[in-house]
Parts: structure tokens; C-alpha cells; sequence
């Protein structure tokens, strides 16, 4: 009778453990936010720095995968209509100084500047730039799953003409 106790009970702690792991996972596939629809302004359009593309960092993983074109103003990342990526839990929107971020590693091992949770997983989205953030240090946007400390996808930043400060001013680029 013990043991029959003994095996219910660690059953259903192990049982409760793994259905709560698989809820996580298959929560965002069962219930995705909506599509995100934000757009930039003409003007806003007039002040881009920076374009980007997400790419799929690690092909063998179908599940973590990203898209699209991501759009820098002075104060706002923008993520483009074309914008996708895998569902998943936890995904933030990360400034990364590092360049060509391809592995978790390469954001876990450098200071990265959180812009909030991802609002949808399709479509266009803008993220604020903090005011005391010079944008000239950063040269990549990454969505990142906070929950398993893992890489989705990765824009390498291409900037048009100086680089701008924190301040709104030209900066020198610099090689990195």
C-alpha cells in the first residue's frame, strides 16, 4: 500500500511538472496575440539610422526562427509588417552592441539594452528607445526568449551616414 502511495505521489508531482512545462510551450500555439499593425509616419520615415533583416540564426531548429525588416529612428526600433517569428514564451526585444549575433552566447556575453516584451508574433510593432541609450554603440536587434535564455532572431544593423548619439547628434562612426 505504501509503495502504491509512494508511486501516486511522485506520479503526480513528475506528471504535474511536465504538463506544466508542455503548457508553456504550447500556450502561444494554442492562443497567439493578434497580428500587430503600428505604422512609422512620413516623418519618422525622414529619420531613419538604421534597416535591418531578421534572419534564421540556426537552421537546424525549426521552432526558433524570425523574419522581416526592422526600421531604426533615432528614439524607435521598428519592427516592419513583414516581421514573424516562431511562437514561444518570454520573447523581448534586445539592442545588441555585439555585430553578426548568431548564437545565445554572443548576447549572453555582452551588455544588450532590453526594449520590453515582443507584442505580437507577426506584424508591425515599434519599440521606444530609452533617451539615455546612444544608439552609435549598438549593432544589432535581437528577439529574445527571456524564459530559456535563447536566441530567436537576429537583425545585423546597416546604418546610413554618421551614426547618431543619445543626444540626437551625429556621432563618428567608428569600425568595429
Amino acid at each position: 500500500m505504501r509503495k502504491l502511495l509512494l508511486a501516486f505521489l511522485v506520479g503526480g508531482f513528475l506528471g504535474t511538472g511536465v504538463g506544466v512545462a508542455l503548457g508553456f510551450f504550447f500556450f502561444p500555439f494554442v492562443f497567439p496575440p493578434p497580428v500587430a499593425m503600428d505604422a512609422l509616419s512620413e516623418n519618422e520615415r525622414k529619420k531613419v539610422v538604421a534597416t535591418g533583416e531578421f534572419l534564421h540564426a540556426n537552421p537546424a531548429d525549426p521552432i526558433h526562427y524570425g523574419r522581416g525588416r526592422v526600421t531604426v529612428t533615432p528614439r524607435t526600433v521598428f519592427l516592419e509588417d513583414d516581421f514573424e517569428v516562431g511562437p514561444g514564451p518570454a520573447f523581448h526585444v534586445y539592442l545588441v552592441p555585439k555585430k553578426e549575433v548568431r548564437r545565445s552566447a554572443d548576447v549572453i556575453d555582452s551588455m544588450f539594452v532590453d526594449l520590453g516584451p515582443l507584442r505580437a508574433f507577426k506584424g508591425s510593432q515599434r519599440y521606444a528607445i530609452p533617451n539615455d541609450v546612444d544608439l552609435a554603440q549598438f549593432n544589432s536587434v535581437v528577439i529574445w526568449c527571456r524564459e530559456f535564455s535563447v536566441l530567436i532572431s537576429p537583425a545585423d544593423l546597416q546604418f546610413r551616414g554618421a551614426r547618431l548619439s543619445a543626444a540626437g547628434s551625429p556621432a563618428a562612426a567608428s569600425a568595429r
